[in-house]
């Protein structure tokens, strides 16, 4: 079976930057399922994959306005440290804050000068050209509840907590 729109897909990773260095690999656990064509994962490697077959490898260069965007000095900014609330603050802590167009974008601390804080909103892999190499493990037919919730259920999928 082909990966094409609403397919669920499973696949084995691993991501390197430039560099060579190991970002992120599900190497040793499970497959990473994602539901093709709703933007569960990057658009530079949902392309590449779609029409690929289980057992497919192939490696893929994503540039960054496919993957998680250049990096934008705008999202780089200076707070006051008690607008977080008497948390100890300490550089690489991340922060999920409200923007004022109501999204939550994850904001890495940077550093700490005196009662400035400086916060970085990109994405850490903003900027960076990502190198996937890939292994097609399973493609089948998404369910319905898959379908209406937009993403997988089950193994390597999204879980759901009853509240």
């Amino acid at each position: 079976m082909q990966i094409a729109q609403d397919r669920v897909v499973l696949i084995h990773y691993t991501l390197r930057n430039d560099a060579g260095d190991v970002l992120d690999s599900s190497s040793g656990g499970d497959a990473l399922a994602y539901l093709h064509g709703q933007g569960n994962i990057i658009p530079g490697l949902e392309k590449a994959l779609e029409g690929k077959q289980t057992g497919d490898k192939l490696s893929v260069k994503v540039e960054p306005a496919e993957g998680y965007g250049e990096r934008d000095a705008k999202l780089v900014q200076q707070v006051p440290r008690r607008q977080f609330g008497g948390a100890n603050v300490q550089p690489g802590m991340q922060f999920h804050v409200q923007t004022s167009q109501g999204h939550t974008r994850v904001v890495t601390v940077k550093r700490i000068v005196g009662d400035m804080v400086t916060v970085d909103g990109n994405h850490p892999l903003a900027g960076e050209i990502l190198n996937f190499d890939v292994e097609v493990a399973d493609v089948r037919d998404a369910t319905a509840e898959e379908l209406e919730h937009g993403h997988v259920h089950g193994p390597g999928g999204h879980h759901h907590h009853d509240h």
